[in-house]
């Protein structure tokens, strides 16, 4: 496990990078998959880093909390190295209800997770929804709890959906999410 922090060349405002991705459900996402929310919550995140593991129930909340939000999960990481991160065992959190987001999807190129700048698990970049185009709003921590078995006082990403749906302007400072490195196959 080599411990990351996020550090994404994509700044406020920018467009959400589109991606076609299978999902555990057999299904193939794009961003238009989630057109009718007001923001899109997307997550770089697997199944077997603790820090990941830490924050699924979060997202499990948010993804059952707000309507008007679409949570998902990507799962880029190298699957030959990383059994546990592969398309079934993804298959099987979502079956057995340790994974609930909107969507969970795999990233076996590569290239969503290398697109969006994702550099740890987990890794989550919030999109606002205007003028029908995802735009980024928040890229940071989802809470204040840095280590698996800290418990969170603060919730930086319940305040920037908040403001978002609130037709607010997200007023976060944008403090790196840390956890581990995505585990890349050729880098």
């Amino acid at each position: 496990m080599v411990l990351e922090e996020s550090d994404s060349e994509l700044a406020a405002g920018d467009t959400a990078p589109d991606f076609e991705l299978e999902g555990t459900d057999g299904d193939t996402y794009a961003l238009e998959s989630f057109s009718d929310a007001e923001a899109l919550l997307v997550v770089f995140t697997c199944n077997h880093c603790p820090y990941a593991k830490a924050k699924f129930d979060l997202l499990n909340e948010l993804a059952d909390e707000y309507d008007d939000v679409a949570v998902v999960g990507i799962n880029p990481n190298d699957a030959a190295e990383y059994p546990e991160d592969d398309l079934e065992t993804m298959r099987e959190y979502v079956e057995d209800g340790t994974i609930r987001y909107d969507a969970y999807l795999r990233d076996e190129s590569q290239d969503v997770a290398d697109a969006y700048g994702a550099v740890c698990t987990p890794d989550p970049f919030l999109f606002e929804r205007t003028d029908g185009t995802f735009r980024l709003a928040y890229h940071g921590r989802l809470d204040d709890a840095l280590n698996p078995e800290d418990e969170p006082t603060r919730f930086h990403v319940r305040e920037a959906i908040d403001a978002i749906l609130a037709g607010e302007s997200v007023d976060l400072e944008w403090q790196p999410s840390q956890g581990c490195s995505i585990k890349w196959t050729d880098r």
